[in-house]
């Protein structure tokens, strides 16, 4: 990949999971915060991929954004309508 291609798109990435995060902070929502902490998760599994961290962005994806956002939803279930 180009390298300055690369930048850009980690200059996206960052900007975008630091907009989230303040997103997130605001969302009235539990299910949509839910939803936002995932993506958050995944964009930084895509940065350490374009960072050559191979290893690290297939356990940030399966670990954080497969099975937080599972635990977090199974316990948003667990909770019913008590939120």
């Amino acid at each position: 990949m180009n390298p300055s291609l690369a930048s850009a798109l980690a200059v996206f990435l960052g900007g975008m999971m630091l907009a989230a995060s303040v997103v997130v902070l605001f969302v009235r929502d539990l299910l949509s915060a839910i939803i936002i902490t995932g993506m958050i998760s995944l964009s930084a599994s895509v940065l350490f991929l374009l960072m050559d961290a191979t290893d690290v962005a297939i356990t940030e994806a399966s670990i954080g954004a497969v099975l937080a956002t599972l635990i977090f939803l199974w316990g948003k279930g667990k909770m019913g309508g008590r939120e």
